[in-house]
């Protein structure tokens, strides 16, 4: 175990392990450690952001989606699901609203392939005229690089996408055929190339993962070096093949949050709705794991419980105004604050 202490050390001076020591890691984890990397990764992140948590406004635009991955409750086969999509006035109301509440950056997340490419660059026009000194936000999968520029253009100015799994054939457990694993990671690429603020990010705990491929997910980062990374735990859904598998647990989830900090010490690191529905302090942790964004829901409330990647998702009933306020006091209570300014990387 000394061992692996030092290698926590050696991560916050370098930023850098090999696969094998990311995998010691990964395997030896436990209490005191966990803590020890969080104390060290709380230190970062404040002596970079100081004790400011920065809010996103998530706007939820629609749930259908042309993709049939295994583990997501909006799947293209699902049946169940009560599917809903976001009309321009639909999105600009819910602009306005969190404009008002003193959000600066709005995030469009929808299933991929809902809107065609021209809705969503007439929408990013619109948006960034009405709102000159907000950032946009886009997360609608994969598409071309074309289609990546033309919204870029438009005015938007970051992109999460997912890459799941930085292992290929893990990648290929978890979606189907028609997927592939090299696209998807040629898309971050184009996206970081077009001039993009880029979002990676993998599921903890998600089917077939293992120690070894959690590893090559903390390589991915430190190679990649993305402006920001979404983890959460895997959360089965009722309605997938993936119904009957055993989620990801809150302790390996911040473990995970404490050494992405380490390996890039100014990353913007969201702790995830996700997390707050495993535990009810979830998010209040992944905070004080490192962490340093919190994303509550501009959506319209008649949708919100429509969105439901996995099962027994958080805050689907609270107006867009309780629901900030309610984080607010949260992180309060933890010596954090909201910060609802842009919240831009720092350099």
């Amino acid at each position: 175990m000394i061992e692996a202490y030092r290698l926590i050390d050696k991560l916050e001076r370098e930023h850098a392990l090999s696969l094998l020591e990311y995998q010691t890691l990964i395997e030896v984890e436990n209490e005191a450690l966990r803590l020890y990397a969080s104390n060290k990764a709380k230190e970062v992140a404040n002596s970079i952001y100081g004790n400011s948590v920065y809010v996103r406004g998530l706007i939820e635009v629609g749930n259908y989606c042309r993709n049939d991955c295994f583990y997501c409750g909006i799947r293209k086969s699902n049946s169940n699901c009560d599917r809903y999509i976001l009309d321009e006035e639909d999105i600009l109301n819910c602009c306005k609203e969190g404009y008002k509440l003193g959000f600066r950056t709005f995030v469009l997340q929808g299933g991929e392939g809902i809107y065609k490419k021209d809705f969503v660059t007439n929408i990013v026009q619109k948006i960034r005229s009405e709102y000159p000194n907000c950032a946009i936000t886009l997360s609608l999968g994969e598409e071309d690089r074309d289609t990546y520029k033309a919204w870029f253009d438009a005015g938007a100015d970051r992109y999460l996408l997912r890459h799941e799994t930085a292992n290929k054939s893990h990648y290929e457990k978890l979606h189907p055929k028609n997927m592939s694993f090299d696209h998807r990671i040629q898309c971050l690429k184009d996206l970081k190339e077009i001039g993009y603020q880029v979002g990676c990010g993998f599921m903890v705990g998600s089917p077939h993962q293992t120690s070894e491929t959690l590893a090559m997910d903390l390589k991915f980062i430190e190679t990649f070096k993305p402006d920001m990374c979404g983890i959460g735990p895997f959360i089965s859904q009722k309605d997938t093949p993936f119904k009957n598998m055993e989620s990801g647990t809150l302790n390996q989830t911040l473990f995970l949050l404490s050494l992405i900090r380490l390996i890039q010490p100014n990353i913007l690191l969201p702790a995830t709705t996700a997390l707050g529905t495993i535990d009810p302090k979830g998010r209040e942790k992944g905070i004080l794991a490192g962490a340093n964004v919190v994303m509550p829901n501009l959506s319209p409330v008649s949708v919100r419980k429509k969105y439901a990647l996995y099962d027994n998702k958080i805050c689907t009933g609270e107006e867009s105004a309780e629901c900030k306020d309610c984080l607010s006091k949260r992180m309060n209570s933890i010596g954090y604050k909201i910060v609802t300014d842009r919240g831009d990387i720092k350099k």
